[in-house]
């Protein structure tokens, strides 16, 4: 990038409303440059704070060919490379989570820059998330609304991360993201901002989930939704807490099972795509 690129990429940082916090290990280029291009799409000023390991040299390109603040991974798992985004300086007042296969839809953080200013107290807004496979083809939506937030604590995490603005300072406020959690850190960072205020959502689609049918093993998912329940359990009042097991396996048993039926959706996409280009 030129001297002057750089100067540009610069003051638009200075004058940006949303960071975007990208943790990747540099390993999905081609993906990483559909969401890069997503996210400059967009019709808000943003900040891409890419946290990426010292020795994903590729990644570290593409992010400096585009004026684009990389953060080294402190390598303790992507709770902390949340908490580098994070803290990393500047002062945008929200920010968003994304990974390096997921997709912004057209004016997504316009939507939900709009629905921040418009409601100071909430903590958090989100919006609906697109399904799509590996190619981007459209497999289904979540478009829980407010439902999600209201089933947090017991049900399903249905809130979508890739479709959520946080405001950053009570991210901050409430200590960041749980180093000790593997799989379920967003869940309990949603349950922790929820005691500072109303989420606000919008069942518009801001944002797109790539599912990967066979990249979620059945032990992985097993872990995830443990740890899930277990985040659930200690945000619970202590006299519900023997009794969340009550609800726990319902869950469980819903969660495995929408998981497989989108595997089974997204197979079944690219089977019908494969059969059409013979």
């Amino acid at each position: 990038m030129t001297d002057s690129g750089r100067r540009e990429a610069l003051d638009a940082s200075r004058r940006a409303e949303v960071r975007v916090i990208l943790p990747t290990l540099g390993e999905r280029l081609e993906s990483l440059a559909e969401t890069l291009q997503s996210i400059s799409d967009q019709d808000v000023c943003t900040r891409v704070v890419m946290v990426v390991p010292r020795s994903a040299a590729a990644a570290r390109r593409l992010a400096d060919d585009r004026g684009i603040l990389t953060v080294d991974d402190p390598g303790r798992g992507l709770s902390a490379a949340m908490n580098a985004g994070l803290l990393a300086p500047g002062s945008e007042p929200y920010y968003a989570w994304l990974n390096d296969d997921d997709l912004l839809r057209p004016h997504g953080l316009r939507t939900l820059v709009a629905m921040m200013d418009a409601n100071p107290p909430a903590p958090v807004v989100y919006g609906a998330c697109d399904y799509i496979d590996p190619q981007g083809r459209l497999l289904g939506a979540s478009r829980m609304g407010p439902w999600a937030a209201r089933i947090l604590s017991w049900g399903p995490d249905l809130v979508p991360m890739p479709s959520t603005l946080t405001r950053a300072a009570d991210a901050r406020a409430v200590g960041g993201y749980d180093e000790r959690l593997r799989f379920a850190m967003d869940l309990d960072m949603l349950l922790r901002l929820r005691r500072r205020g109303p989420f606000v959502s919008t069942r518009e689609a801001v944002a797109a989930f790539r599912w990967h049918p066979d990249s979620l093993t059945v032990a992985n998912r097993s872990s995830s939704v443990a740890e899930a329940e277990l985040v659930k359990r200690r945000h619970l009042p202590a006299p519900l807490r023997p009794l969340s097991p009550l609800w726990h396996l319902p869950v469980r048993w819903a969660t495995h099972a929408a998981a497989r039926g989108v595997s089974r959706r997204a197979r079944r996409v690219g089977t019908e795509a494969s059969a059409t280009n013979l």
